[in-house]
């Protein structure tokens, strides 16, 4: 039998904490291994736990989330991070991607989509909250620069172009299919593909890219 991921709750609100907790109680594959209020008990935490995923806030008194993200790679790199907040600023979006965080999750989503973030997550995926990659890529048109792609001259299908695209309209996998009339998990299959072929490592990155190359 497949363990269930170990998901730790890293948020200054108790109520939100409990509301968290149970509803990923009610999944058979998912185990809450702890909580904590504040990012320094987080980082205890993490460091007793070794918890698989950890769902950490972004705005807390004293030691902040992005800190604690900060330390939390310092010390274990592979951790997969997803940042939980009521922030929808493309700045903090922004610099928690580049300190590590594997997801930027907005508290409003629904209780699906949370729980396949964290699937998602544990897996090696990146995962973004709806709307915001397209910020993520309006900061970086407007910084006048973007993380480096590394493959200028890849040739990539005209599916694939159409696909990454709607990557750069911050779409997800399901909105692509409908807009294509195709499976999501062809739209899946093609992702994986661009990003093999640019080396690339995130959705994210790749919209960043399709800006740059005229393609958004």
């Amino acid at each position: 039998m497949t363990e269930p991921i170990r998901v730790l709750l890293i948020d200054d609100h108790t109520l939100f904490r409990s509301g968290i907790s149970l509803l990923l109680s009610k999944q058979p594959d998912i185990r809450v291994v702890g909580e904590a209020a504040d990012g320094a008990e987080g980082i205890k935490q993490v460091h007793a736990l070794t918890p698989d995923v950890v769902l950490l806030d972004l705005n807390m008194p004293g030691l902040s989330g992005l800190e604690a993200l900060q330390l939390i790679m310092q010390d274990a790199p592979d951790m997969a991070v997803l940042m939980l907040t009521v922030s929808e600023d493309a700045e903090d979006l922004g610099a928690a991607l580049k300190n590590g965080a594997r997801g930027y999750l907005l508290k409003n989503i629904d209780a699906d989509f949370l729980v396949g973030a964290i699937r998602r997550a544990h897996d090696g995926e990146a995962v973004i909250a709806d709307g915001m990659t397209a910020k993520l890529v309006q900061q970086f048109r407007a910084a006048g620069s973007a993380p480096a792609p590394g493959a200028d001259k890849v040739r990539l299908t005209p599916r694939e172009c159409e696909i990454l695209s709607c990557l750069a309209r911050g779409d997800s996998n399901k909105v692509i299919a409908r807009k294509l009339d195709v499976a999501e998990s062809t739209v899946k299959i093609h992702v994986q593909n661009i990003l093999k072929k640019l080396g690339l490592s995130s959705r994210v990155q790749a919209a960043v890219y399709a800006v740059e190359h005229g393609l958004g």
